[in-house]
């Protein structure tokens, strides 16, 4: 079409006062109800049959329509110039269009506001065309929030008009691009007799209208490229904003930016402005799980703030209580015509069969983010090429996210919880306990391949050929790092249906990783859950190896010396039932280990003597090395130093073999071990040497425990060398790591030494902080009466 055929380009008052009675959710009855002007008034004036309606009747039509000012100035002015006729030709046209109403209290997008203003300022120059910028996230993010305020804050970059257009993506009815080219064409002013047919031509039209135009677009809730790529037509001083769950990869040339949901402080502070910041104020803490039980997601925040602010004798613990109900948290998130599971069924429609499928069994996965293995698994899919092209659908519908981890995913809180709500509707409850077993199967297995990459190269028989391949100790240990949660909460449901072979076989597999990584707790529930698998099994062997290893983690990582004591006397029994030479040595090296009133010279020659028969030097000189430990409290230096040095040579490296993990943490005990004992034959400098090389080993291999005890041994004898600085920072440094892995006690001794170190510094405020914080530990750790520990879960 050329520019003369344009002919006269209309703006008429029709046109705005339907698109504010549309925005406004009202039918023309409700309307002519709200302002008193007839039914038939409103129709002749939307049909343009009355084209100039009286001061008096726009102004009783404002207040139902909820007009601003500046909305009732400009209708007002359109009704005095009645039909306007637009100067001749492109240079005239002018986008004329409603903008839904901005909300006042949108919070936490600065940052994304900033990024959008900085777009705009950006155009114009040699540019041949507009810029365009998607906003995409998952559904409650508060993408079309953010485009309104954008648009709205814009206006004065932006004087030939802004214009909102729904795309509806997530509907059955999806607006078509030639539908929508109608509209800006028709929002330009031409009319309809002369808008072309063809989609093409209307793409052409709409460029060529806006090529010196100043305007701003907002296309809402895409659903795909196809909807969107005719549609972006602006001239090089044009702003296209798209809204979109799908992150619209195929799109070139367009600026992204990904919504996500809120930070805790952002989170908080939108609850405050809808609830009040003293409300807040007063129920702090109710206030922070309130966010978290809404994911921070900004849609489920506004609903509880709605809520709340409804009822303003409510405390918050009561919404929080209702929310705390996983089953009913979706059903509780609903205000009005605000609808957290609604926002969500219109994505999940929209998937095909096998990612919906994907999506609902992922929801079995126990914790929040999983590999592609674990798709695979539990659809059985073919290879994970297969489970990965649904996970990137999902992904790409903004229903799933990428985590930190490579390769890796994870659900918002909230999407867990529908999807969980989707699995118990849609599919049998045998499908899920399949799936389920199936996936905590593939768990087992793999962690127990995982953990056999730890196990030092003289020391346990070798397990069944592995199941997975991770390439080296490192790929190994990254995996069972990742998946711990995973594979903690897999071996507890195997163990539950009374699958006993795959929780021992773990749990032999785990024993020397389990010194490198993981936590107490973990520990304590793989190790006891083999016990009662060997019991059941009638295995007096395999109950006396995995006693001895729980006996381990109750004096090693939870103070637990009794129970320690007590587990390693059972441990015992069970070894002589079975006449295991090897783990009645074992035995008796975690008794002396537990508890120091039960070491004697010749439970440390009897563990050695009971090795030697076994023939397993590993053992001998685990042995050896406690006691030369013994020699040195005894003060006997000389004997333990002759001992210590054959243990040294023993574990370590020769340079004619491969070493595991294991097989350099082991040395690296022997070292500390052997520095105390250096320090006290006046040799301080070797021992310091020591106690570094030990503390490099723990750290390449990420044994926490390990670098933890090499901090401390060296931040002692930096401070008997007067080196204070440098021995506050190695102490600071083991009391965090003993925080963190939850050896209590250890924590307390730190900052015992820490706070006399500062006292010789002359920084007695310090000394206080710290014997301040040791006693609270100590008043903590005594009122504990729990038996089974809880650390670092």
């Amino acid at each position: 079409m050329t520019n003369a055929a344009l002919g006269k380009a209309v703006t008429t008052f029709k046109v705005l006062l339907k698109g504010y009675r549309v925005r406004a959710g009202l039918t023309q009855e409700e309307l002519a109800e709200g302002s008193g002007v007839s039914v038939r008034a409103i129709s002749d004036m939307e049909r343009g049959i009355a084209k100039s309606p009286q001061r008096r009747t726009i102004e009783a039509l404002a207040a139902p329509l909820s007009l601003t000012d500046e909305e009732l100035t400009g209708l007002q002015k359109v009704a005095r110039q009645g039909r306007v006729p637009a100067p001749a030709g492109i240079t005239g046209a002018h986008l004329i269009g409603i903008l839904p109403a901005d909300v006042d209290d949108l919070t936490g997008r600065e940052s994304d506001l900033d990024a959008l203003r900085a777009l705009s300022a950006g155009l114009g120059g040699r540019r041949r065309s507009g810029r365009v910028a998607i906003l995409s996230g998952p559904p409650g993010t508060g993408k079309t929030t953010l485009a309104v305020r954008v648009a709205h804050n814009l206006a004065e970059e932006f004087p030939d008009g802004r214009l909102f257009l729904k795309l509806r993506g997530m509907s059955a009815e999806q607006a078509g691009p030639a539908d929508v080219l109608h509209l800006i064409l028709r929002s330009l002013g031409v009319d309809a007799v002369r808008i072309p047919a063809d989609q093409e031509d209307r793409v052409s039209l709409c460029r060529s209208l806006l090529q010196d135009r100043a305007a701003l677009i907002v296309l809402d809730d895409a659903a795909d490229e196809a909807q969107v790529r005719p549609l972006l037509v602006g001239g090089p001083r044009c702003l296209t904003l798209v809204t979109s769950r799908q992150m619209l990869v195929g799109l070139e040339g367009a600026s992204r930016l990904a919504l996500d949901v809120f930070g805790e402080d952002d989170a908080v502070a939108l609850l405050s402005t809808i609830i009040g910041a003293d409300r807040v104020a007063r129920e702090r803490r109710e206030a922070l799980e309130l966010v978290d039980l809404c994911g921070r997601l900004p849609l489920a925040l506004r609903i509880a703030g709605n809520r709340l602010a409804s009822r303003p004798t409510w405390p918050l613990s009561r919404l929080v209580d209702q929310l705390r109900d996983r089953g009913r948290r979706l059903t509780t998130l609903t205000a009005g015509d605000l609808d957290v599971r609604s926002v969500f069924e219109l994505s999940y429609r929209q998937l095909s069969p096998n990612a919906a499928a994907v999506f609902r069994r992922l929801s079995l996965v126990p914790a929040a983010d999983f590999s592609v293995g674990a798709a695979m698994t539990l659809i059985e899919a073919a290879d994970e090429d297969d489970a990965a092209v649904f996970l990137e659908e999902l992904t790409d519908a903004s229903l799933l996210q990428t985590s930190q981890e490579n390769g890796r995913y994870q659900f918002h809180d909230l999407l867990r919880v529908f999807a969980t709500e989707r699995l118990a509707r849609e599919e049998a409850p045998e499908v899920v306990e399949a799936a389920e077993n199936r996936l905590a199967d593939w768990l087992v297995r793999t962690a127990t391949a995982a953990g056999r990459y730890f196990h030092p190269t003289d020391g346990v028989s070798p397990l069944p050929a592995a199941t997975a391949s991770f390439g080296d100790h490192a790929g190994a240990g990254r995996w069972l790092e990742v998946e711990l949660k995973n594979w903690h909460a897999a071996v507890k449901s195997v163990a539950a249906r009374g699958d006993h072979r795959p929780v021992l076989d773990l749990a032999e597999s785990m024993h020397w990783y389990s010194e490198i990584g993981g936590t107490a707790s973990t520990w304590y529930d793989v190790f006891e859950l083999a016990v009662n698998a060997a019991i059941a099994l009638g295995s007096d062997r395999e109950e006396a190896v995995h006693r001895n290893y729980l006996s381990w983690v109750q004096a090693s990582l939870c103070d637990q010396a009794e129970e320690a004591v007590r587990m390693a006397r059972l441990a015992w029994d069970a070894a002589v039932k079975a006449g295991d030479r090897r783990e009645q040595g074992w035995a008796r090296v975690y008794l002396t280990s537990a508890n120091a009133r039960e070491t004697s010279p010749e439970l440390f020659d009897e563990a050695v003597r009971l090795f030697e028969e076994a023939g397993y030097p590993l053992g001998v000189h685990v042995a050896r090395t406690m006691r030369a430990s013994y020699r040195y409290r005894e003060g006997r230096y000389d004997e333990a130093a002759e001992e210590f040095d054959a243990c040294v040579r023993y574990f370590a490296p020769d340079h004619g073999g491969s070493r595991t993990p294991v097989d350099d943490t082991n040395y690296a005990y022997v070292l500390l071990r052997s520095a105390q004992n250096l320090a006290a034959l006046d040799s301080a400098d070797r021992a310091l040497t020591q106690c570094e090389t030990a503390l490099g080993l723990f750290r390449r291999h990420g044994a926490a425990m390990g670098q933890a005890r090499a901090l401390q041994e060296t931040g002692r004898f930096m401070r008997r060398q007067g080196d204070h600085a440098n021995a506050r920072r190695r102490l600071s440094e083991a009391g965090e790591l003993y925080e963190r892995i939850g050896l209590t006690q250890a924590q307390i001794d730190t900052l015992d030494e820490r706070a006399a170190l500062s006292e010789e510094m002359g920084d007695p405020a310090s000394a206080h902080m710290d014997r301040e914080r040791a006693r609270g530990l100590r008043d903590r750790l005594g009122r504990s009466e729990a038996v089974k520990p809880n650390y670092g879960s």
